[in-house]
């Protein structure tokens, strides 16, 4: 039996960001679009700044197409409740073995392209 009914408070992640919209994929197989207009009590001008692909939100149930397996989904009626995806932690200090090593390699190129020139 699914969890997916109309009023019910569910977790999904977020699969696609656009300008009208995020969609959501739900648990047994449903997918749900939060409108822009669902989002927040407040204006919003750009959905790819406030959401990521992989994002995990808490939404309403506004509809379910049962045929589709599609769903009217709102953040807005639950609270901006949302958890950003892990991005990857930085081991190390960044760019700073590559500035370090490029001397060095521009140093051996320029050795070999000396050696094979004619």
């Amino acid at each position: 039996m699914s969890n997916i009914k109309v009023g019910s408070i569910v977790e999904g992640q977020i699969t696609g960001v656009t300008k009208y919209g995020v969609f959501v994929s739900l648990e047994d197989n449903y997918v749900g679009m939060v409108h822009i207009t669902e989002v927040s009590n407040k204006f919003v001008s750009d959905l790819e700044h406030k959401f990521t692909i992989g994002d995990i939100v808490k939404v309403k149930v506004l509809s379910v197409d049962e045929d589709k397996l599609q769903v009217k989904l709102s953040i807005k009626k639950v609270g901006s409740n949302y958890k950003k995806k892990k991005s990857i932690t930085e081991l190390g200090g960044g760019f700073e073995p590559l500035k370090e090593e490029l001397p060095v390699w521009v140093n051996e190129k320029m050795e070999e392209l000396t050696k094979n020139s004619p």
